[in-house]
């Protein structure tokens, strides 16, 4: 008895955010590296049906870099990375695009299997416009956003549809980019005006010491982030999630938030709880 007491009382404790977040618009990213697992796979899209059913506008980003790193490894494509940025020639760009395309297809259809409304849209059809990026060593078929086609994505996501956007764009010259997921949830959250971006991850958020778990930073400001970034605190491929973060806070989204999601239900429990359980990112006052 005292289990359903419990589970009643997270629902109360819910309400009132779930009041509060009707009709907004969540941008969510799903990190390639947790997509493999089948297991968090279905938690985590079931979790995202759950939000929409409660009236949250949801977009969805997902990412692919292991599943077409394991392609080319099998077509015997040496994986080439700059600055973490994977170097995309036309051989690389087609994989991409081939890996990405099945995969955003694959998560619709679960996402239709668990009796969420759902649309499944390509970036670089006309979604997410670029220019190539440019940097210290050439990128090939990479690109920077320039601007993305916000009316396209509202109409699906005032018809309630959970909408699922595959991180690719497209250039003035029509050309096929491969784009950073991050780069791309970030931006379509600020073109939004998105409530909340969530960057799921494989990690439990900003932690200060990696050998202690329990120094979770739970809150941090832009200019806190730049310090600890200094102090190398923030690493490696945390970077871009907390940059992806600053740059939504700073262009308009009310919050953004890094979730680890191996932890059961660890969305719901970030957005829908008093204390949460990742780091939350907000803009510096």
């Amino acid at each position: 008895m005292e289990k359903f007491i419990e589970k009643a009382s997270v629902l109360v404790e819910a309400i009132p955010y779930i009041h509060a977040f009707r009709r907004t618009v969540f941008v969510i990213k799903y990190g390639g590296s947790i997509l493999h697992d089948q297991q968090i796979r279905k938690q985590v899209l079931g979790d995202i049906v759950f939000l929409s059913c409660v009236g949250i506008r949801v977009v969805l980003v997902h990412g692919g870099g292991p599943h077409i790193s394991s392609r080319l490894k099998e077509l015997g494509v040496i994986s080439q990375f700059h600055d973490g940025i994977r170097v995309t020639d036309q051989t690389t760009l087609q994989i991409v695009t081939e890996e990405l395309d099945k995969l955003n297809k694959s998560i619709v259809q679960e996402i239709k299997e668990l009796r969420g409304d759902v649309t499944g849209l390509k970036g670089q059809e006309n979604i997410i416009h670029v220019e190539k990026k440019t940097a210290s060593k050439d990128l090939g078929f990479v690109g920077t956003i320039k601007n993305v086609e916000r009316k396209a994505i509202e109409e699906h996501i005032q018809q309630g549809c959970i909408t699922v956007i595959s991180p690719m764009g497209i250039s003035t010259e029509k050309q096929t980019h491969n784009v950073n997921a991050d780069e791309v949830a970030s931006a379509i959250a600020v073109s939004l005006k998105a409530e909340k971006l969530v960057l799921l991850t494989n990690v439990q958020g900003v932690i200060r010491d990696l050998n202690d778990p329990s120094s979770l930073i739970s809150s941090l400001n832009v200019r806190e982030i730049e310090k600890l970034i200094e102090q190398k605190v923030i690493q490696g491929g945390m970077i871009p999630k907390v940059q992806a973060g600053i740059e939504a806070v700073v262009g308009g989204v009310k919050k953004a938030h890094i979730v680890d999601a191996k932890l059961r239900h660890a969305l719901l429990l970030e957005i829908f709880t008093d204390q949460g359980i990742g780091t939350q990112i907000v803009n510096s006052k």
